[in-house]
């Protein structure tokens, strides 16, 4: 196991660019069993979950290559349609393999996802619209198993707009006989580049980014290498990093539009952003006013993904701040830990009730989840002393060397093995 150790209270100054999309090239990576032609997805990051994917992708009888940052994939020899508990039970993200296996094969199996326990996250909504679309569901030992003769397209109309089920359903549509129309869609950019992507393989999808989605089915996918757009999560989180300890830093690659709220809460906070083409400029004294109210909402929402690192924020700030998470009802499990720094938060239900002191000081920390994780360590930079974070498999699953790019900023980060 690893730790990060870090001497809090550095500016930070620089120039940084962001990585793929984590939520991207995760279903980016599922959809390429959708045709026996060779996918190519670009700049890929080295991150835990992608690995995971790619085992998943070689579980299944795919050939998975990667070079210079380039994933390549073959599933012209993939046969198997079940995906090993181990694998489904590390990565949320193995859902997103239901659509794409039943579209390929007719058949899928696998254990209900893990991933981070922020909460529930039920999948009920991914299976009644498999169920719209033709698909026998039944389960077994905690495993999921579904079979259908043949995808016919439906109407389907979602309660509240997951971006899983979203993306799923336009993966077991694609090929579907007859027209799919999907009414109350997620709106996030991630489903954007999923409709570009599948366009780009032939499919005919259109109306990504909105609430209504149609996809008309097709009988064939080709090959296709694909860019992905780039991480607003991470852009987001390198943004608050400075935020937190002062400075001027620019991240490239991320279009201001996809982290709108962010910046927006920013300026609140007493930052000054420049915005222009794809790169986003922060200049932050390192005193910080809090939120009034953060409230995490679907795309084009505050997202659940930057709150525990807002929080943060909010937390080494002067006043108070309401956070109210909507999403997932186990998120603050990172709080006892800033408590451990001096933060003063008050958790009731959904709500976080934030005071914010003068400055946090160093403790030894645990991360118990990928952004908490990142969270703590952001914390850790704009405290008094020197600070450890511990359990850093959280962290790996979504940010590639994230202690590099921090010390390329200017901050005093090292990684440890325990």
């Amino acid at each position: 196991m690893d730790k990060f150790i870090i001497d809090g209270g550095r500016r930070l100054s620089g120039s940084i660019r962001a990585q793929s999309a984590k939520n991207s090239v995760l279903p980016l990576l599922a959809a390429s069993v959708l045709t026996e032609k060779q996918v190519t997805i670009r700049e890929v990051p080295e991150i835990a979950d992608v690995s995971c994917m790619a085992q998943i992708l070689r579980e299944l009888g795919a050939g998975v290559r990667f070079r210079g940052g380039d994933v390549t994939i073959d599933s012209s020899n993939a046969s198997c349609h079940e995906i090993s508990s181990s694998l489904t039970k590390e990565l949320r993200s193995s859902v997103f393999m239901l659509g794409s296996l039943l579209t390929r094969f007719r058949r899928a199996e696998i254990a209900y996802p893990g991933g981070c326990d922020i909460g529930l996250r039920p999948i009920d909504l991914h299976l009644s619209a498999l169920r719209r679309l033709g698909v026998e569901i039944g389960e077994s030992d905690g495993r999921i198993c579904c079979k259908c003769d043949v995808l016919r397209g439906a109407e389907i109309a979602l309660d509240f707009p997951s971006v899983g089920a979203t993306e799923n359903i336009m993966l077991a549509a694609v090929k579907a006989e007859g027209r799919t129309t999907l009414q109350g869609a997620a709106k996030e950019p991630e489903i954007v580049d999923l409709q570009n992507f599948l366009n780009a393989m032939g499919a005919k999808v259109r109306g990504a980014g909105t609430d209504l989605i149609e996809i008309e089915g097709v009988t064939a996918l080709r090959g296709v290498t694909y860019l992905p757009i780039k991480d607003r999560i991470e852009a987001g989180t390198y943004l608050i990093a400075c935020a937190i300890c002062g400075g001027e830093t620019e991240v490239v690659g991320v279009e201001a539009e996809n982290i709108r709220l962010l910046l927006h809460k920013l300026r609140e906070n007493g930052c000054k952003i420049h915005t222009k083409n794809d790169k986003i400029r922060i200049e932050s004294s390192g005193r910080l006013k809090c939120n009034r109210r953060i409230e995490t909402m679907p795309f084009p929402g505050f997202p659940t993904d930057l709150q525990a690192q807002a929080t943060a924020l909010n937390s080494g700030a002067e006043g108070g701040a309401l956070i109210v998470e909507n999403l997932f009802e186990t998120r603050y499990k990172y709080v006892p830990e800033l408590r451990k720094m001096g933060a003063d938060i008050e958790v009731k239900g959904r709500n976080a009730f934030v005071r914010g002191v003068p400055r946090l000081h160093g403790a030894s920390l645990v991360a118990g989840d990928l952004r908490g994780g990142a969270a703590l360590v952001l914390a850790a930079l704009g405290a008094e002393g020197t600070s450890e974070v511990l359990d850093l498999s959280h962290v790996d699953r979504g940010y590639a060397d994230l202690q590099g790019k921090l010390k390329s900023l200017g901050a005093r980060i090292r990684r440890v093995r325990v």
